[in-house]
């Protein structure tokens, strides 16, 4: 029997993760620390007021304009929806589909994924010897094809955690004007000193994507949402499905909007915890750890797996990603709490 199931879908790998239990989780860039038990009860208050019967906003806009008042963004240019990679499959979908997707490897592999997926031609251009973005070579491989489409530039970048001028973002979109949505990923924003908000006001074709799920605390709730002019907003509701975030989301994240205190504590704990972690992994002997702008470090080993399997034998768990391109070696560690911190440094064999 043959199913009707598209090449490009039979063909696209599984997303690459698998579960793993550990006693010290700093695998997937979550948040050292729960929503704080207050705002939970405050949450859990509103949700037992509100009925459940009813559907929620068409396209969150209750939500749309807390965030826009937080981010000081306008409204009419700021879509939320169950999470940003559900952005990013749109945006594909907006203006890659039987076009082009533009991006750097190693990167977030949703953004190939998608691009296959959606029968988008896919360009991945490699990153610097010193692990930076290569703007320039993005730039020269925008006039490659005829067509035109998306550009996905990931800022701090992930996995390696290095960061774009604004620069060289803005000559970048310059380049991007003729044809080209240029979506700047800001999902790790909250832990560098200065975001690309100015860059897209100046720039109707840029994007920027933003989450809950980093330092909110809040990768349960699976939410994320856009930051872009007017025209592309009203554009993308389009592709967003009708009454796509529940009650439980808005109301979770309207309580955490409110209330931002404690990401500001949670940010500040995660930059001391970054620098005093890099400071002692530059005294390991064979293990090279690398600059960071957002809530983990990227070390180069001698050898991955065997770092990894000795780590996680000891209840540590933290990411291989020595499987991507000009990463040989490299293992990807999450800044969690000073005590889980001090464990994965002394299970390194290093004294916190």
């Amino acid at each position: 029997m043959s199913l009707p199931i598209r090449p490009a879908v039979q063909a696209s790998p599984d997303y690459p993760f698998s579960a793993i239990e550990a006693p010290v989780k700093l695998d997937q860039n979550e948040s050292f620390a729960d929503f704080p038990a207050e705002l939970k009860a405050i949450a859990l208050e509103r949700l037992r007021e509100l009925p459940w019967h009813r559907y929620t906003d068409l396209h969150a806009e209750a939500l749309c304009d807390a965030v826009a008042r937080h981010d000081g963004w306008a409204a009419s240019g700021t879509v939320v929806t169950t999470g940003s990679n559900v952005l990013i499959a749109l945006l594909v979908q907006l203006a890659g589909m039987g076009a082009r997707v533009l991006t750097v490897k190693p990167n977030f592999a949703l953004y190939g994924l998608d691009a296959r997926l959606l029968g988008a031609a896919l360009t991945e251009v490699p990153l610097h010897t010193n692990l930076g973005t290569d703007v320039d070579a993005l730039i020269a491989a925008l006039d490659e094809a005829p067509a035109r489409g998306v550009v996905f530039v990931a800022r701090p970048h992930a996995p390696t955690g290095s960061l774009c001028g604004l620069d060289d973002l803005e000559r970048l979109a310059r380049a991007c004007q003729d044809g080209w949505l240029l979506v700047i990923d800001e999902a790790y924003h909250h832990f560098t000193a200065h975001d690309a908000r100015e860059l897209a006001r100046r720039h109707p074709h840029v994007v920027l994507l933003r989450t809950f799920s980093k330092a909110w605390g809040l990768a349960g709730l699976r939410l994320g949402y856009a930051l872009a002019g007017d025209e592309v907003a009203r554009q993308l509701r389009k592709l967003v499905p009708p009454f796509g975030v529940s009650v439980l989301q808005t109301v979770c994240a309207l309580v955490a909007l409110e209330r931002p205190g404690y990401l500001r504590e949670r940010v500040a704990h995660t930059l001391r915890e970054r620098e005093r972690v890099f400071q002692v992994l530059q005294t390991h002997p064979t293990w090279q750890v690398m600059p960071s702008h957002a809530n983990f470090l990227l070390v180069r080993t001698p050898d991955a797996a065997q770092a990894h399997a000795a780590l996680l034998a000891q209840g540590v768990l933290v990411r291989r990603q020595d499987r991507l391109h000009g990463l040989e070696g490299c293992l990807r560690m999450t800044i969690g709490t000073a005590a889980e911190n001090d464990t994965f440094l002394r299970t390194a064999g290093l004294s916190p």
